[in-house]
């Protein structure tokens, strides 16, 4: 296939490794038909991924939180009111949008980008515990999955959205997954995983190939 849709990603950030979301976001679209309908491109940077969204991509996958330095000066923030505008109208015009763990946290609950997901990050217990994603009444996941993670408790306007998956831990439960259309175009909540092992698991790389498929329009 010639034209293939291009998905733009930029992922890592204080807390978290660029490079084994980039090797699971390269597996979630190598299989099968995925990889004869997609292209997949890293930007840099902040700066860059900004830029990339005047080129109209099939949809965009951000995997960082707003913070930069969240220990040295926690106010320093990538986003601003002009970047959530420019994303948002991105979005209504027709692009997709993956908000994958980090990309939920630290995000203005009062800003356009939040009101975009329609739900954000709100807290994760300080130690890591066995996790179950289970589906939701959605057709988008099917299988159950456990992995050793960081548990994210998230707050999601549930009754404007489309739960897709739930998480439970011994630490309580939340809300795992979402998608809506907005505008012209779709927007996808994913908050597993973090870990390494967890980002490598057959089963959460299942779960993040639907999710990309799903805002790619794949």
């Amino acid at each position: 296939m010639t034209n293939k849709k291009r998905i733009v990603a930029y992922v890592g950030d204080f807390y978290h490794k660029a490079e084994p979301a980039r090797l699971a976001l390269e597996r979630s679209i190598t299989e099968r038909q995925a990889a004869e309908q997609a292209v997949l491109h890293f930007a840099e940077d902040t700066d860059e991924l900004m830029t990339q969204l005047a080129s109209n991509p099939a949809a965009v996958v951000l995997f960082a939180e707003n913070r930069i330095d969240p220990e040295g000066d926690p106010a320093r923030l990538w986003m601003t009111e002009k970047h959530a505008a420019d994303i948002a109208r991105y979005v209504e015009a027709g692009g997709g949008w993956l908000a994958w763990h980090s990309g939920l946290a630290s995000y203005p609950e009062d800003g356009a980008y939040v009101r975009m997901l329609r739900g954000c990050f709100l807290s994760h217990p300080a130690e890591h515990q066995l996790v179950r994603y289970e589906p939701s009444d959605s057709p988008l996941i099917s299988e159950p999955f456990e992995l050793l993670d960081e548990h994210y408790f998230t707050a999601c306007r549930e009754e404007e959205t489309e739960v897709f998956l739930r998480s439970s831990s011994i630490d309580g439960a939340s809300i795992a997954g979402w998608r809506h259309p907005s505008g012209q175009g779709r927007v996808c909540c994913l908050t597993p995983a973090h870990r390494e092992e967890g980002l490598a698991d057959d089963a959460f790389l299942g779960a993040l190939r639907a999710a990309v498929k799903w805002t790619a329009g794949l």
